[in-house]
């Protein structure tokens, strides 16, 4: 995977259903969409999953499982997301051993991020930068500068997200952040594609100057200073 993808999209409870939300994510080329439900029947969620795998199928869309590697598997999704009380990564891959998926992990700290180095996921989440209502234990907000600084100094290609949206992503770019995920943005949002083009225009001019009616070219931006 490439270390700069802009937008990683997070979907949880989007108003629009996740079907509709997964379709604008493809329709704008957004490289991840993850699938995060909580506190529904694991028969919804894969019913949910596998819909989802159709519409990102045969697309530049990597479609990322959270929590659960099994139903990561039985969707056939790209990948799966953990978080530091999940399944160790790798007892993740004991599980899931087909070839070319995926494994991301969330760190909240530091010390997680430079533990996870060791672990080698594919990714790792970086935050909550502010506190978000998102989980109903929140880790403790890190903030714009800290954030910033784990995710310079961290050698894995990283996803900085909580509580981002439009007025402050470009303070999160300015300090560190390459890579970033704005849940609530979009999952509140009546007209997902809209929100999606805003953001991806917000990092594509941060980043490289491309202007906003220019589609992405991810090689030109990563070869960007």
């Amino acid at each position: 995977m490439k270390n700069r993808f802009g937008l990683y999209l997070i979907m949880t409870d989007p108003v629009v259903g996740y079907a509709h939300c997964a379709q604008a994510a493809v329709d704008c080329g957004v490289r991840f969409v993850q699938l995060r439900i909580k506190n529904r029947p694991r028969r919804e969620i894969v019913s949910i999953a596998r819909d989802i795998r159709k519409i990102t199928q045969k697309t530049n869309t990597l479609f990322i499982v959270n929590d659960d590697v099994e139903i990561a598997g039985e969707a056939d999704a790209d990948g799966v997301h953990l978080g530091q009380d999940d399944l160790s990564i790798d007892a993740a891959r004991e599980i899931w051993k087909t070839p070319g998926k995926i494994f991301g992990l969330s760190t909240h700290n530091e010390v997680q991020a430079q533990k996870a180095v060791a672990l080698t996921p594919d990714y790792i989440g970086i935050g909550p930068v502010f506190p978000t209502p998102t989980k109903a234990i929140a880790d403790p907000a890190l903030g714009i500068e800290r954030a910033g600084r784990i995710a310079k100094t961290c050698p894995v290609p990283h996803v900085v997200l909580g509580g981002l949206n439009e007025t402050n992503l470009d303070q999160v770019l300015s300090a560190g952040a390459v890579n970033y995920s704005a849940v609530r943005p979009v999952m509140q949002s009546r007209n997902p594609k809209n929100e999606i083009s805003r953001l991806q225009q917000l990092w594509r001019r941060h980043y490289s100057g491309i202007s906003s009616d220019e589609p992405p070219d991810e090689d030109r931006i990563a070869s960007s200073p």
